[in-house]
């Protein structure tokens, strides 16, 4: 029995090692840690990130959107500029400078206060992709900026989002609204479209098909490429990089096209929700079955043992 204690001792002190201590050091070699902002947006990772000729104007751009996030947003007054915003952002948009505009019908649920005061304020600054544009005023969205300048303005503009836009939304529309413009889920039988339609007749699909080519090629030009399909990106990468690539892509792949969401942890929660269940559906099922299987070794190990005990008894 001790001989047998020994060797199980050694190989679960081997195991934890390699788990706990060789597996983490050639990962942290392999890929740089990235800290969570636990999806907070204030600029500070955008700074430290940035060009030395850049530091001063990203400070003070999140500087002035602290201020406004300080100010009492009025929602009816933001009403009336949210009109401004519903001629692009509506269900049925079509493709603007690359991409087509998101419906804002659950903006307040999905998207960050403060991102989206530094949405409203400079559309690149916010999505921390200025490097792609000498003038952040050639972003698709970059009219924005001489369309609502007051500061009170984007407060009260904001605070209509939130009130008026934050109701009840699924998994599904949290990743349509924030992913699915530019990411196919090809499990999700989703493409940069929407959803694919089934049709009655081979030549409608194919109308559809190439539809879909089309948009894809606008997104390409706007992205430099194709944005990968989300399929299986919940099994391909770990909770803590998506976290972290979401909440600030360039903090995992510096210079990419992919803008920042903005996401809350709501909204995060949500869209990461839908890609467990086009991407790993069958988890739930796993978690539960997890227990029973621990339960059938513990009782098996102890058997064996009995058995064992009882065949060698009368050789020791």
């Amino acid at each position: 029995m001790n001989k047998e204690l020994k060797i199980l001792a050694v190989v679960v002190f081997f195991t934890l090692l390699t788990y706990w201590g060789v597996e983490p050091f050639a990962h942290s070699q392999m890929h740089k840690h990235v800290e969570s902002l636990n999806m907070a947006y204030n600029g500070t990772a955008d700074i430290e990130e940035c060009s030395a000729d850049k530091k001063e104007a990203k400070k003070a751009f999140w500087a002035d959107v602290a201020t406004i996030a300080a100010l009492k947003g009025d929602a009816t007054a933001g009403e009336g500029t949210f009109a401004m915003c519903a001629g692009c952002h509506m269900d049925g948009a079509v493709n603007m400078g690359g991409v087509i505009p998101p419906s804002l019908e659950h903006a307040g649920a999905l998207y960050d206060k403060n991102y989206l005061i530094a949405l409203v304020k400079d559309p690149a600054m916010a999505s921390n992709v200025d490097h792609k544009y000498a003038d952040t005023m050639t972003h698709p969205m970059g009219s924005i900026k001489t369309m609502v300048t007051e500061p009170q303005d984007i407060a009260n503009v904001v605070a209509y989002l939130l009130e008026k836009k934050a109701g009840e939304l699924t998994a599904k529309e949290a990743y349509t609204d924030a992913c699915s413009r530019c990411h196919a889920n090809q499990y999700g039988n989703m493409t940069q479209l929407g959803d694919t339609p089934k049709f009655k007749y081979e030549k409608d699909a194919l109308a559809h098909q190439i539809k879909v080519l089309e948009e894809q090629d606008m997104v390409k030009g706007y992205m430099g490429k194709l944005p990968p399909d989300l399929s299986i990106i919940i099994r391909a990468r770990a909770h803590h990089f998506l976290e972290t690539f979401i909440e600030n892509p360039q903090s995992q792949l510096p210079g990419t096209s992919m803008p920042r969401v903005g996401l809350s942890k709501e909204g995060f929660h949500k869209v990461m929700t839908y890609l467990e269940e086009t991407g790993d559906s069958h988890k739930a099922d796993r978690d539960n079955l997890g227990w029973k299987v621990i339960l059938f070794f513990v009782i098996f190990t102890v058997l064996a043992y009995l058995w064992k005990k009882s065949v060698w008894s009368k050789l020791h």
